[in-house]
């Protein structure tokens, strides 16, 4: 796996609405994951597979089912390799600065 697949993988809207699903429920199979997103469960799939492809998402089998769960690890590594080369407090005193000025504008 290469962090140029992961960041491919989550370069796509609808991938990154796939890995919001699963971080919100995880071990869901393909029909609870087609529930919510508006393409065909071709669509679905292929989406799914690219991102089984980055290690973003693995997948179990219990039966006939198959459930599908965030693996976290890929983009924690993104974080520590580009994020975690600065400095995490100027960087979080920045972000509360600005959520700050957005809650201060009309």
């Amino acid at each position: 796996m290469s962090m140029d697949a992961v960041f491919r993988a989550l370069a796509d809207p609808t991938r990154r609405q796939l890995l919001d699903s699963l971080h919100a429920r995880n071990g869901q199979t393909l029909n609870a994951l087609c529930e919510h997103m508006d393409m065909t469960r071709q669509a679905v799939t292929k989406h799914l597979a690219i991102l089984e492809g980055a290690n973003l998402v693995t997948t179990m089998r219990r039966g006939r089912e198959k459930e599908h769960y965030l693996n976290p690890v890929p983009i924690n590594e993104i974080a520590e390799r580009w994020i975690g080369k600065f400095e995490r407090h100027r960087l979080s005193a920045l972000s509360d600065l600005k959520q700050r000025l957005e809650r201060e504008e009309p």
